[in-house]
Order: C-alpha cells, then sequence, then structure tokens
C-alpha cells in the first residue's frame, strides 16, 4: 500500500500520527504544493492512498480519472469542496474525512490577530523596531467602534463576543439570518447596506457557495468608510479581489487583513505581495498543532480500518472498505 501525505508544508505530518501502525505501507510526504491538474497526478499516479490538506490540492473528475490506482481518498475535515464526490463515487474511490475541526477556536483566534495586526499596524511598526525607528504609525481604537459580523454561525459568534469584549458594537448580517438569535447574543440584525456602511471593521464568517461566491464586490466596498478594515478568514472567492485591490489602492478603505485568496498558495507575480495597508497571512486560520493532530490521527483511522476491510469511521463518498 502506498500513501501520501499532501501539502505537508510544516513537514509536520509524520511526527503527528503513529504511521507506524500501517505495516509494511510505503509513506511519502509531499512538503510543497504539487502544482496544476498534470503535476498532481504525475506526482500521484502510483498511489492507492492520498491524505490531503482540507482544499490545498482539488481534486475534479479529470484527476480522478487519470489517478487508477486511487482506492481512498481521505481528506482532513469533515468535507472537503475541492473533490468531486460524484466523480469519486463513480470511479470506485472511497472518500472519507476527519474530525479536529469542529472546535473554531483556532480560526476565531485568527480572525482577530489579524483585526489588531491591521488597527495597530504590527507588521509594519515590527519591521520599523527592527531598522532602528520609533512610533511611526497612529494606531485606532476598537472599543466604542462597530463590528460588522457577516455571517453569525459557529465562527461568527464567538468573533462577536471578543468583540464585545472590547467594547465595540456588534452588528451583523447575512441572508439566512434569524434576527432573535443575532439579539439574543447581544447582536443587531442589520441590513447589509447599514453593515457595510456603517461597521469600522468587516469580518467574513461564511462557507463558500454559489450564493457567496463574490458576494462582497464594488458595491459593497464603495459603502464602507475610508478608514474601515475588512478581514477575511473564510474563502478568498467570497470577495471580490480586484474590486478590494482597488479600492486599497485607491485609499477608499483602511486596509485589509486576509488569511484567504482565490489561488492559494498566492502566486509569487501576486498583487497582493504588493498591496498597501495590508496583513497578508497563508490561510493559517485552521493550522495550529492541535488541529493537526487531531486530523492526522482521524486519518490514520481511517485508513487503517479501510485497509482492513472495515466500515471505514467517516465515510463522505463511495463504498465503506477496501
Amino acid at each position: 500500500m502506498k500513501v501520501a501525505l499532501l501539502d505537508d508544508y510544516q513537514r509536520s505530518a509524520r511526527s503527528m500520527a503513529q504511521w507506524e501502525r500501517l505495516e509494511g505501507a510505503e509513506i511519502t510526504a509531499f512538503d510543497h504544493h504539487l502544482g496544476g491538474p498534470d503535476d498532481v497526478v504525475a506526482a500521484l499516479e502510483p498511489f492507492d492512498v492520498l491524505v490531503a490538506m482540507r482544499e490545498r490540492t482539488a481534486f475534479p473528475a479529470d484527476v480522478l480519472d487519470r489517478l487508477p490506482n486511487l482506492r481512498l481518498l481521505v481528506t482532513t475535515g469533515p468535507a472537503n469542496a475541492a473533490i468531486d464526490m460524484d466523480a469519486a463515487a463513480a470511479r470506485g474511490v472511497t472518500v472519507a474525512g476527519t474530525g479536529g475541526v469542529s472546535d473554531n477556536a483556532p480560526t476565531v483566534e485568527m480572525t482577530w490577530a489579524l483585526i489588531l495586526a491591521v488597527v495597530r499596524h504590527l507588521p509594519e511598526e515590527e519591521r520599523r523596531v527592527r531598522d532602528g525607528h520609533w512610533q511611526q504609525t497612529l494606531g485606532r481604537d476598537l472599543k466604542g467602534r462597530r463590528l460588522g459580523v457577516v455571517g453569525l454561525g459557529g465562527i461568527g459568534k464567538p468573533v462577536a463576543a471578543v468583540g464585545q469584549a472590547f467594547g465595540m458594537d456588534v452588528v451583523a448580517w447575512s441572508r439566512h439570518l434569524d434576527p432573535d438569535d443575532a439579539r439574543s447574543v447581544g447582536v443587531t440584525p442589520v441590513s447589509k447596506e447599514e453593515l457595510f456602511a456603517t461597521a469600522d471593521v468587516v469580518t467574513i464568517h461564511m462557507k463558500l457557495s454559489a450564493g457567496s461566491r463574490g458576494l462582497i464586490g464594488r458595491a459593497e466596498l464603495d459603502l464602507m468608510t475610508e478608514n474601515a478594515v475588512l478581514v477575511n478568514t473564510s474563502r478568498g472567492p467570497i470577495v471580490d479581489e480586484d474590486a478590494l485591490l482597488a479600492a486599497l489602492q485607491e485609499g477608499r478603505i483602511g486596509g485589509a487583513g486576509l488569511d484567504v485568496f482565490g489561488v492559494e498558495p498566492l502566486p509569487v507575480d501576486s498583487p497582493w505581495r504588493s498591496a498597501p495597508r495590508t496583513v497578508l497571512t497563508p490561510h493559517l486560520g485552521y493550522v495550529t498543532a492541535a488541529t493537526y493532530a487531531a486530523m492526522y490521527a482521524d486519518a490514520l483511522e481511517d485508513i487503517e480500518e479501510w485497509a482492513a476491510g472495515r466500515p471505514v469511521p467517516r465515510v463522505i463518498a463511495g463504498g465503506s472498505a477496501r
């Protein structure tokens, strides 16, 4: 049995689970992004089992068609929009998931790390201290300001609670927001237009879907004030990146903190690398030692059960056993 551990950027996958329990298995960890479909196929064609790290590598039907040896595809996390589940099932590939991301605390914490980094200019000031300078910028207060939460769900609610702890006025909007549910946690439901026009910080917490793709575009960004900040730790395509980049370059909004992008890893020639008033991080929202340990342990269990011909604990698509 040949097993590939994908997108192991931190070179930590081998230490996060007891892979030696897979007796006789040949395990290969890829510590870099494999690239486009042809590169993925060329690298992974020999493998029976793949362990994908979230949605870093896509498996559409045309890629699955060219992986004839693949029998089990484990994705860390309970779901993966980058895998064509119907195509996998049709080709006899079992797709299984893991736990490890049910606790949203890592993404909540990352959201606030970005908010604070942007409004207090932390990356700029850190670099300037090292260069021998002192106090070059003026930060903005959060207490008494308005936090606009787009999507008041499992992540949006604790993000709102932290905002309240900072003394912020918290408002929220989403297409399916329950006004009574929002009010029950001290959050004021508002229209989309009011949120973008009045919030000092806008933070996005929605799943990527056909309905949310491009949800925040030029119209919404034009409503924001020149000092307002946009933070996205959800998915890059929820925001029209061209419109956001233009708003930043033209000084129409105060700044942005982005952990996610339309293309990941961010290309070397991406205009985001030189975008003004931004704090950029490489999709770190879920990247913590505890989360990785839980996900890889479950992935190992999925593989063990499949290899033994037993039902796989967390099947998403396809058969349940080898």
